[in-house]
């Protein structure tokens, strides 16, 4: 549905909705929200370990947008699919867009590390040292490493006469060497690869003494190629398409996914990155074995693939060099058993629950409310989504003894969840073989959905109790990432989640759900309908506002329906922590619309729908952005939080967020991010302060 509104000024010169200089392009908004990364590691505020962890992350950001986003424009490229955004720019243009940029953020981030946190840690005892600054005795102990651990697992190839070009698997760091047989004066090229996946890719040679991997293979070279010259050599890493489509049609759903994921190290190079002072005809040669233009080549000063740094960022001690730490507690609501363990049941009944992680425990929470259902004799049936989820969550397993105890177990897996499907196979697998009933939702349709059902025997009747969240069920990122989760045993949200679960297991057609906003269904035109209420609202004179915290702000009917909102005087508020294509600040297009991004200590994940129109107060959470695929690929849901005590927590949260001028940048209508300055707020300071004030410490 469109809006149906007309209330531009027709004496108002005003650019039309759908103009291009009205969006910006989404991929080089993502490089944005990185360069925000990488700002924070730039940051000397920040600890210095902090800012190590923030060049690993800027670095693992990139490698998956250009596995994903990156691959998928060249795809675009080769097909010869002219396919142009809202913003009208080409996927060729783009990909130019794109290496520009990272060029120039590239050498940002080398430079922060080599000239500044480098040499900054070396004055706190831990030195990352290169070769050529090592003694006599430092020399000798990596000399004994390498002939003792490193030679034993390296395996050099050479290119010649039956040995052609080796292939050089995704994201695997590589030492390119040029040799000449001093007899017949042959020259070769020869490619090392450096085992980072079985040994350390830094090396500790004496207390708090790292040098890096790499460099001691290239100061044995002449020991791996015996009686050869070595002429040059440099290092170099290759990234490739690492996504896939699975037919919908495959009879196997997890075995069609296990055969992608053994093609997914086989996919075309999309990005090569070299040493900054790789001799010129090596790298003509790499470019051209690799099959790679100009464009996808990036020229690193200094280390590659600096996500290794989160080596460096684990070491034990060094207390001072971190952030204070954090212990999530348990808000003093949830009413306490005999046996001193949170009665998750007997506090739902009595109102709805709100838990904020990382400030609230996942643990003492979400996984406390599924082991009671677990060991609860009447408890019938215990129904989840696994979109993602750790090694060390207790989910999973309570799902598989709940199995075991005869109780009716339902997993919703995701198989095709980037990046996690090899964890969510073997989830599977366990689970079945438990006896749990597994399935993998609709074809043609992802579950990103979180969600959680628990069906009670109370009485003559049964009760369904609920939990919806806006982050995956994961114990490790609920520690660091920002999230919401509604508790609830309202009868008519459960029984929309009760019927969602029905028709992703079964063959149900579409429900109508009370409560829920349920995408691919309802959820863009849900939106539309509640911008529409708030403009008309506005229009007869009251107050409107419409607040909003996402991850990604991108699809184009949704944007259009908040420029007509600013239009007509209503004020719009967004978090957003990375992808906006939405211009804020455009004279009678946008100038109500107010964009700010907080990129901090957790990362922001939330989801937050609100509509304040005159005294109304209308807030959803959920696990949905306003992004083509969330409202029309995926499973999502959203899920309204009515208890007025919890709208105000949500609302307080968005305000924070909204005033944060520490780690918060405004996006301008030029399309540029500034900074906030003023150092008097931090949203994640306060709220931890609030947590820990206003709730009983978690033990």
């Amino acid at each position: 549905m469109e809006l149906g509104l007309d209330i531009t000024d027709a004496t108002i010169e005003t650019p039309e909705l759908g103009s291009r200089e009205l969006y910006f392009n989404r991929e080089l908004s993502w490089l944005q929200f990185n360069e925000r990364v990488l700002e924070l590691a730039e940051d000397p505020r920040i600890p210095l370990l902090e800012r190590v962890k923030f060049l690993a992350i800027y670095a693992s950001n990139l490698d998956e947008f250009y596995m994903v986003r990156v691959a998928g424009l060249h795809d675009q490229v080769d097909a010869g699919i002219d396919d142009r955004k809202a913003d009208g720019l080409s996927p060729m243009e783009t990909i130019e867009r794109i290496a520009e940029r990272t060029r120039e953020l590239g050498r940002r981030h080398s430079r922060e590390w080599e000239e500044r946190i480098r040499p900054a840690l070396a004055e706190h005892g831990i030195a990352v040292m290169d070769l050529d600054d090592l003694d006599e005795g430092q020399l000798e102990i990596v000399d004994r490493m390498f002939g003792e651990q490193i030679f034993p697992v390296l395996t050099p190839l050479a290119v010649g006469p039956g040995r052609p070009f080796p292939y050089i698997s995704n994201l695997s760091l590589s030492l390119a060497v040029w040799l000449r047989d001093p007899v017949s004066g042959d020259e070769t090229f020869a490619r090392v690869k450096v085992p980072k996946e079985v040994l350390p890719r830094f090396l500790s040679i004496g207390e708090g003494v790292f040098v890096s991997l790499e460099s001691v293979i290239a100061r044995h070279l002449s020991d791996l190629f015996q009686g050869m010259e070595i002429l040059r050599h440099a290092c170099f890493r290759v990234s490739r398409d690492a996504d896939f489509t699975v037919s919908d049609e495959a009879d196997d759903l997890l075995r069609a996914v296990e055969d992608e994921l053994r093609r997914r190290r086989f996919g075309e190079a999309v990005r090569l990155e070299l040493s900054h002072d790789m001799d010129p005809r090596m790298r003509e040669y790499l470019i051209e074995q690799l099959a790679v233009d100009e464009v996808q080549v990036t020229d690193v000063h200094g280390l590659l693939d600096l996500e290794d740094l989160w080596f460096i960022h684990e070491l034990d001690g060094h207390r001072e060099l971190r952030d204070p730490p954090w212990q999530p507690v348990l808000k003093p609501e949830p009413a306490e058993r005999d046996d001193g363990r949170t009665d998750m049941f007997a506090a739902m009944r009595a109102g709805d629950l709100l838990v904020h992680h990382p400030y609230h425990s996942f643990a003492a929470s979400v996984e406390r409310f599924v082991q009671q259902a677990v060991a609860d004799p009447n408890v019938l049936a215990i129904k989840m989504t696994v979109y993602r989820t750790s090694d060390d969550s207790g989910l999973v397993p309570s799902l598989i003894e709940a199995a075991e105890r005869g109780k009716q177990a339902v997993c919703l897996v995701e198989l095709q969840a980037r990046f996690d499907e090899r964890r969510n196979i073997g989830w599977a697998r366990a689970l079945e073989e438990a006896g749990a009933h597994v399935v993998h939702g609709l074809p043609g349709l992802k579950t990103h959905t979180k969600a959680l059902l628990v069906v009670r025997r109370e009485g003559n009747g049964l009760r369904h109790y609920v939990h919806i969240g806006t982050g995956n069920y994961h114990a490790k990122t609920a520690r660091l990432y920002e999230d919401f989760g509604l508790f609830t045993c309202d009868p008519a949200l459960a029984a929309d989640v009760a019927e969602l679960f029905n028709a992703l297991t079964g063959a149900s057609r579409k429900p109508e759900y009370r409560k829920a906003i349920v995408a691919p269904d309802h959820m863009r035109n849900w939106f539309l309908e509640e911008v529409r209420k708030t403009i008309e609202a506005r229009l007869a004179g009251q107050d409107a506002r419409i607040v909003l915290k996402m991850n990604s702000l991108v699809d184009a009917r949704s944007i259009r329906a908040l420029y007509v909102a600013s239009q007509a005087g209503v004020q719009v508020d967004i978090n957003m922590r990375g992808i906006c294509c939405l211009r804020p600040g455009v004279p009678n297009v946008s100038d109500n619309i107010r964009v700010v991004s907080v990129v901090g200590r957790f990362l922001e994940h939330s989801r937050i729908y609100g509509f304040q129109r005159g005294d109304e107060r209308r807030y959803w959470i959920g696990s949905g952005d306003l992004m083509p695929r969330n409202l029309d690929t995926r499973v999502e849901l959203l899920a309204p939080v009515e208890k007025p005590a919890l709208r105000a927590e949500l609302e307080d949260t968005l305000e924070r967020c909204l005033a944060d001028d520490t780690f918060a940048w405004e996006l301008l209508p030029d399309g540029s991010w500034r900074r906030r300055d003023g150092g008097t707020r931090s949203v994640h300071r306060e709220l931890m302060e609030r947590a820990a004030a206003g709730d009983q410490a978690q033990t």
